[in-house]
């Protein structure tokens, strides 16, 4: 399904949903070679033809099933409802041993998605944590953002913090931070994502309180790093 280079493989599991498919766009614009994951691989092949079509053909997209493409990637990004986030994650546990997983999940309980309400674990990015072991990389980030935004080509006026169990962890997400067209923020150690991902129960509480659906966040008073 493609032809242009790419600079990395990035796995974005439940690539079907819509901040999945967001976020895989932004990246196959900037170079990387993106694997759609989902349990419809009709579904993940669907959306990589859209994407490709966004694109004008010029990017490398593909669809595939979520263990598929975890073992063919470098990177990989979980985009999945919090209800099927310990599901995915046991699936494709032995496929990420080495690798490094950014969590994009929010442990959102309907109707009540206004309210925050955290796992035992203290947020979804620490129970990945215990779900995968040491030998993972863990971190969490693009919580707060639209998905509708991330389907526009246009830089967006949002910050991304990142926390993670290591700073070099880190750092290499914040570059996928900036090449989705964002700014982010090292928010530090991988426990201060109960912060973050509470934040998005906030923003939709504002969101309704608005009639938007674009609310987001924004450091002030420093420069980012990157």
């Amino acid at each position: 399904m493609s032809t242009s280079p790419a600079l990395s493989t990035i796995a974005v599991l439940g690539g079907t949903g819509k901040e999945g498919k967001g976020l895989a766009y932004r990246w196959a614009k900037a170079g990387y070679r993106i694997l759609i994951g989902s349990r419809n691989t009709e579904k993940a092949n669907a959306i990589a033809l859209e994407i490709l079509g966004l694109l004008g053909g010029k990017a490398s997209v593909e669809g595939t099933t979520n263990i598929k493409a975890a073992q063919a990637a470098d990177i990989v990004v979980l985009t999945v409802p919090y209800s099927a986030h310990r599901e995915t994650l046991e699936g494709v546990r032995e496929a990420l041993r080495g690798k490094m997983l950014v969590d994009v999940t929010v442990p959102l309980a309907t109707p009540k998605v206004t309210k925050v309400q955290m796992p035992p674990a203290g947020s979804a990015a620490q129970e990945a944590c215990e779900i995968l072991g040491e030998k993972v990389q863990v971190t969490s980030g693009f919580q707060n953002i639209s998905h509708e935004l991330l389907m526009h080509a246009e830089p967006i006026d949002c910050d991304v913090l990142v926390t993670g169990t290591s700073k070099e962890a880190r750092i290499e997400t914040l570059k996928l931070v900036l090449a989705a067209g964002l700014t982010g923020w090292d928010a530090g150690p991988i426990e201060n994502s109960v912060v973050i991902e509470g934040l998005t129960s906030v923003l939709i509480h504002i969101n309704r309180q608005s009639g938007s659906t674009n609310a987001g966040i924004k450091i002030t008073g420093i420069r980012s790093e990157l």
